[in-house]
């Protein structure tokens, strides 16, 4: 796969490349604040003992690679601290890390985030609509992961797409417990042999999820256990920058070849829905010293009670008030607060217009610029 790099001082990231190494070793060798989510599917440290098989007596194809064996709890416990730590050497200020793991790891996990200083966000409870049934029927069908959001820092100001994911669920603020199914059909990828290629390979609509939600266009995602590369494909169609690190030879081969067929969206289609707090803040002055507005101008209020006149600050003089567009609102309708952008409108050829198409525009007017 031919490297990219994007220059952060003297060093340089490997930008789109599946680094072919120990997850550790690679980790240390990147320079430090220069990833913006890391996306972590670590082995989950199964301790299967012997075979398991269907009623039928055929035999499972459960997690039983060299990868997830440890020899004892501290041996796993020394390996989750390395990489951990290694991990947020790696992270920006303002950087987050997700972690999934079933009930044999991810508390575990959990706890180490904690002793190291992350800030956990949420737990997300990633519910399988089409779960690998219980076949010895000794407990509960394990029909769920959990997945960890941790920021670097806590008051860290990590990307959270609000709007975006709940555009994603119709509507309706996005839950903590997400329902989606596992892979099956044309997504399990094969090997030569036509078997599964990973045994934990997970759905491109998890990570979909996870990328939409907490990382913009641009940024850079590091995968340190990259298995068959599903982080890579969803990030290169977000138009999102990965690292891939992955030491099995199979797996590689197998995420390269997935790569070369994954198509980048087009940049509109990279776009998604922004809450109005992440939008570039506009000063009422501004649409007056820019002429949009002109001093003397009377403004009205939506409901028709009221006007004000515009002054040359920027601010507003009612009957008997003066302040802000905010505050004379507030003013005069005896409420507590009062979004003056939504309340005021100006006239023209005896037309009214809410202001706040003033402020998109110069807003729009902004995102055209270039960098």
């Amino acid at each position: 796969m031919k490297t990219m790099t994007k220059s952060k001082g003297a060093a340089a990231l490997p930008l789109n490349t599946i680094l072919d190494g120990d997850c550790i070793e690679m980790m240390n060798s990147l320079p430090e604040n220069s990833i913006d989510l890391i996306f972590a599917d670590p082995p989950y440290n199964l301790q299967l003992k012997g075979d398991l098989h269907r009623p039928d007596n055929s035999k499972v194809d459960a997690v039983d690679d060299e990868w997830d064996q440890f020899s004892s709890f501290a041996a796993y416990d020394k390996f989750t601290r390395e990489w951990l730590k290694a991990a947020r050497r790696l992270l920006k200020p303002n950087g987050a890390i997700w972690v999934i793991g079933s009930y044999h790891n991810i508390f575990r996990m959990g706890a180490e985030l904690q002793n190291q200083g992350f800030w956990i966000l949420n737990d997300v409870v990633w519910r399988k609509s089409n779960p690998m049934p219980n076949f010895r029927g000794k407990r509960f069908t394990n029909a769920h992961e959990t997945m960890i959001w941790a920021s670097k820092e806590e008051g860290g100001k990590y990307t959270f797409n609000y709007e975006a994911l709940k555009s994603l669920n119709e509507g309706i603020q996005m839950r903590s417990d997400w329902v989606l199914p596992i892979c099956t059909g044309h997504e399990r990828l094969k090997d030569e042999n036509g078997d599964k290629a990973h045994p934990t390979q997970k759905p491109e609509s998890l990570l979909h999820r996870v990328l939409v939600g907490s990382t913009n266009p641009g940024d850079v995602v590091l995968d340190p256990f990259f298995g068959t590369g599903t982080t890579g494909a969803v990030a290169k169609m977000l138009g999102r920058d990965f690292i891939g690190i992955e030491r099995e030879e199979a797996y590689r081969k197998v995420a390269t070849k997935r790569l070369a067929n994954v198509r980048k969206f087009d940049r509109e289609a990279l776009q998604v829905s922004t809450s109005k707090r992440a939008e570039p803040r506009v000063p009422f002055g501004q649409l007056v010293e820019r002429g949009m507005l002109r001093p003397g101008e009377s403004l009205y209020s939506n409901n028709g009670r009221h006007k004000a006149k515009v002054r040359a600050d920027g601010t507003l003089i009612g009957d008997d008030v003066k302040g802000s567009i905010h505050q004379v609102g507030a003013h005069l309708e005896g409420a507590p607060s009062c979004n003056g952008w939504t309340y005021w409108s100006y006239q023209r050829d005896g037309k009214k217009t809410p202001i706040d198409l003033l402020r998109q525009q110069i807003r729009a007017e902004m995102a055209d610029r270039p960098n």
